[in-house]
């Protein structure tokens, strides 16, 4: 019976399903995280009478045929880069994106990743970096005497030292921008990869032609909306109980037919 592998085809989808609800659910506190969602579309067809095709000699059609699916498959798992909530920390290091565009982050291999994530640090030899060490690009050195940094919403960092009373300009971060961002890898630690999909980075001046502004002092909560996860989990929950009962309906039928004498 063609039922048995069509309903463990949409347990299989409804199982993946879950897992990428249950990776949303998991990163709802993750800075600058954002949600994705499965998409599924059916599979072949077998026709076992063709729309059209003629029905006698005298030229008269089938107006409907006769075409029985074989099931479901995931077609892919859709990044989606809506904004999320700018949460205030009053960290001087702290940097949100409101609008469009990615920081941009120099890997220990030297590539270049992306990310939302504004969490930085300044490190030993006084550079902006991210949680994990990587340096923000371009590299921008803190001086050791500062007793302040500045970051305005276009990016240019600027800091207050000592026996000055003019803040001290030390650099410019740039964001990159895609024309397709769901093509980012992910590649794990709010960073992503650029890839044939994403198209080429474009850099810029925040707060400019098309690039979001910058808001020091604040992080990019994650955009997953607890409440519609929730209700995602219950149907994709539901869906996997009504398959696993066409395969159980199934045997049923096969174990009555087996039976007949």
């Amino acid at each position: 019976m063609r039922s048995l592998s069509i309903g463990s085809t949409g347990m299989l989808a409804q199982q993946l399903n879950v897992e990428v609800i249950s990776n949303n659910i998991a990163n709802m506190t993750t800075t600058g995280f954002k949600r994705q969602r499965a998409e599924f579309q059916d599979l072949l067809y077998q026709n076992l009478r063709r729309s059209g095709s003629q029905s006698s000699d005298s030229g008269t059609v089938v107006p409907a045929g006769i075409q029985i699916g074989v099931g479901v498959r995931t077609s892919a798992v859709y990044r989606i880069f809506e904004q999320g909530n700018l949460e205030m920390t009053e960290n001087s290091l702290d940097l949100a994106i409101n609008g469009r565009g990615f920081f941009q982050i120099t890997l220990p291999d030297g590539s270049t990743a992306y990310t939302r994530s504004g969490t930085f640090a300044v490190s030993s030899a006084g550079q902006i970096v991210t949680q994990d060490g990587y340096t923000l690009q371009p590299g921008i050195t803190i001086p050791q005497n500062a007793t302040a940094i500045s970051i305005n919403s276009t990016g240019e960092v600027s800091v207050k030292v000592p026996g000055s009373v003019a803040e001290n300009v030390v650099g410019q971060i740039n964001l990159a921008i895609f024309f397709n961002d769901a093509g980012l890898e992910s590649m794990g630690d709010n960073l992503f990869l650029e890839t044939a999909a994403s198209g080429t980075a474009t850099t810029g001046t925040a707060a400019t032609n098309g690039f979001g502004a910058l808001r020091q002092g604040y992080l990019e909560t994650s955009n997953v909306n607890p409440v519609q996860e929730i209700t995602n989990l219950i149907k994709a929950q539901r869906a996997y109980e009504m398959n696993s009962r066409v395969i159980s309906t199934s045997d049923e039928m096969m174990a009555a037919t087996s039976q007949l004498k």
